[in-house]
């Protein structure tokens, strides 16, 4: 019996550095989650010690009551949505667990797409739920700002991290105010 696809949902760094194979590569949404630099990195953009701040997505509901959108209007956290290159299942699966080891757990969800593109009804999603040994939480943008700044890890500055995920938005038209105002802070 043949495996259905594997469809992986980035939001983060797999937006502009995917580093598996793909079949297909799509930009999408995922609806009712906020994507935030709340989750901790002591293994990729920072290290143990001084961790580097990463993005996590959140349900709505559970962002802090200033931060949270009116009832009417949707939550949409845009990244890309990537299916699996036939054969290659595990070996990314294995990849991305251990990319995502600090703190990341696997999620589904299903990935919109602008119109006319079919739905990903199940796609993968790594995210980092508070309560895990790397969570940082919110933080006065400022202060995010100041640690993204100054962190660096084995995958290089967290300031590159950010300023590459709010240029890949921003090329395919994606709004994330989060995101945007954190990188005029660094920039500034």
């Amino acid at each position: 019996m043949a495996r259905p696809p594997l469809w992986i949902f980035g939001y983060g760094s797999l937006v502009w550095r995917p580093a598996f194979p793909y079949a297909e590569r799509h930009p999408g949404w995922v609806e009712g989650y906020a994507r935030r630099f709340w989750q901790g990195s002591p293994d990729h953009r920072g290290v143990v010690g001084a961790p580097g701040r990463v993005v996590t997505l959140l349900p709505r509901a559970e962002l802090p009551r200033a931060e949270r959108v009116a009832v009417s209007e949707p939550t949409r956290c845009w990244g890309m949505v990537y299916r699996v290159a036939e054969g290659h299942e595990d070996a990314v699966l294995a990849g991305l667990d251990h990319r995502e080891k600090a703190g990341y757990e696997r999620l589904e969800l299903p990935v919109l797409r602008p119109a006319g593109a079919p739905t990903v009804e199940r796609a993968l999603v790594y995210l980092a739920r508070p309560g895990n040994s790397d969570w940082l939480g919110a933080a006065p943008l400022v202060e995010i700002a100041a640690q993204i700044r100054r962190s660096h890890g084995p995958s290089g500055s967290n300031r590159e991290y950010l300023l590459r995920l709010a240029e890949a938005l921003a090329h395919m038209g994606a709004e994330d105010e989060h995101v945007t105002a954190l990188a005029r802070l660094v920039q500034a």
